[in-house]
């Protein structure tokens, strides 16, 4: 276990100012996202940084703003602020299971948005499939300003994000879609899953599928979509039992990661079922 050494901590009230923190603390500094994982790394046999810049008293970054035409959801807003802020939103029904399933209630109370998207080294985090689901964008601040980016595309980069760069909203479009969630936890520590599915879809007015968006989460080091059984599901009913055979057909697709929890096989074999629960959800969603 790495020695214990002291850490700078600060707690700016502007996100400017955050900004100019990290890029101060260099490589040494990091934003305090994903701090339940940052606690714990010691345990992992993992080193923390030298300096953190806490993102709490930012009152922006707590926010969530919905219009017309999208959802923005500050970094700061925890899995319980999710779920308070769009209950009542049916597009967002998925995400909300996600947020309200993840984890444990004291985990859901502190747990942030942005934390979870910071936290490349997580594999496990329910919220990254749902938003991959609804086509989630990110907005990352920086000394230069702002820029926004797919959430596709950050999570292949967030590993390399330059100091000073912050993700400060996570923005979604306003879509006619309905959406489920469906998780398999482990089996004696149920707090996080062996694998993730999450679904979106909306249907044209014969009942056939004229859009969807599978995400998979937790089977491999980082959520993605799943391509091939989208494109097998376009144009056919949304049915739970032929979505979960088609998924059963591709479930090559998907290498699956060990570890101690759950073996790669393991997280791969039970991807079909859980296309199935998701479609299940997506079809007893609202819309």
């Amino acid at each position: 276990m790495p020695a214990t050494s002291a850490i700078t901590l600060v707690m700016p009230e502007a996100f400017d100012d955050a900004v100019a923190a990290l890029a101060e603390f260099g490589p040494d500094g990091a934003p305090l996202a994903g701090g339940t994982w940052i606690m714990r790394a010691p345990i992992r046999g993992e080193a923390r940084r030298g300096a953190y810049v806490g993102l709490g008293r930012i009152a922006a970054l707590q926010a969530v703003d919905l219009d017309d035409d999208e959802i923005r959801i500050g970094a700061c807003v925890t899995h319980v602020g999710l779920v308070a802020a769009l209950s009542d939103v049916p597009q967002c029904r998925g995400l909300v299971t996600a947020a309200a399933k993840a984890a444990n209630p004291a985990v859901r109370q502190m747990a942030t948005i942005g934390g979870n998207l910071a936290a490349w080294e997580f594999p496990a985090s329910d919220l990254t499939p749902a938003l991959l689901s609804l086509e989630a964008a990110v907005e990352l601040r920086s000394p230069g300003g702002t820029e926004r980016v797919s959430l596709e595309r950050f999570l292949l980069r967030r590993r390399a994000v330059e100091p000073g760069i912050l993700v400060s909203r996570v923005v979604i479009p306003r879509m006619p879609l309905t959406t489920g969630h469906a998780r398999l936890p482990l089996r004696k520590a149920g707090d996080y899953p062996v694998a993730i599915v999450s679904a979106a879809a909306s249907m044209d007015g014969h009942g056939k599928v004229d859009d969807i968006r599978l995400a998979v989460g937790s089977v491999e080091a980082s959520a993605r979509r799943w391509p091939g059984l989208e494109r097998a599901l376009l144009g056919a009913r949304l049915d739970p039992a032929s979505a979960q055979e088609l998924a059963r057909e591709r479930s090559g697709d998907f290498a699956g990661r060990d570890s101690v929890e759950a073996p790669a096989w393991y997280r791969v074999q039970v991807l079909p079922a859980l296309v199935r629960r998701a479609v299940e959800a997506v079809l007893a969603s609202p819309r």
